[in-house]
């Protein structure tokens, strides 16, 4: 009886030893749930450098072809930047009625 009594100490001692272990390895400063936060701020990282690049490899391409003097894109840049028109045109502006701010 006594040796059933130990045996079921042990094993319960056991158990409660494993839990904790589980327990530490999920909750400690560098445990599971750390890991998951990093691990999905490092995805949203990564999603941010990957667009920051492709704006990067657009406006090189942007200053390339301002540099080369392509006209039509040096045009577009001068009309909707700085609001300039070819010689004989006419800009035509459009209010906005209260109606239309609602």
């Amino acid at each position: 009886m006594a040796a059933k009594k130990k045996k079921g100490v042990f094993l319960y001692l056991v158990a409660a030893i494993i839990l904790l272990g589980i327990l530490y390895l999920i909750f400690n400063e560098h445990g599971l749930i750390k890991y998951s936060k990093l691990k999905s701020e490092l995805d949203s990282l990564n999603t941010q450098i990957t667009k920051l690049q492709q704006d990067n490899e657009m406006l090189k391409n942007e200053i390339d072809s301002l540099k080369k003097g392509i006209p039509a894109k040096v045009e577009k840049i001068a009309r909707e930047k700085y609001d300039m028109i070819k010689e004989g045109e006419r800009t035509i502006e459009l209010k906005k009625s209260e109606d239309d701010e609602e």
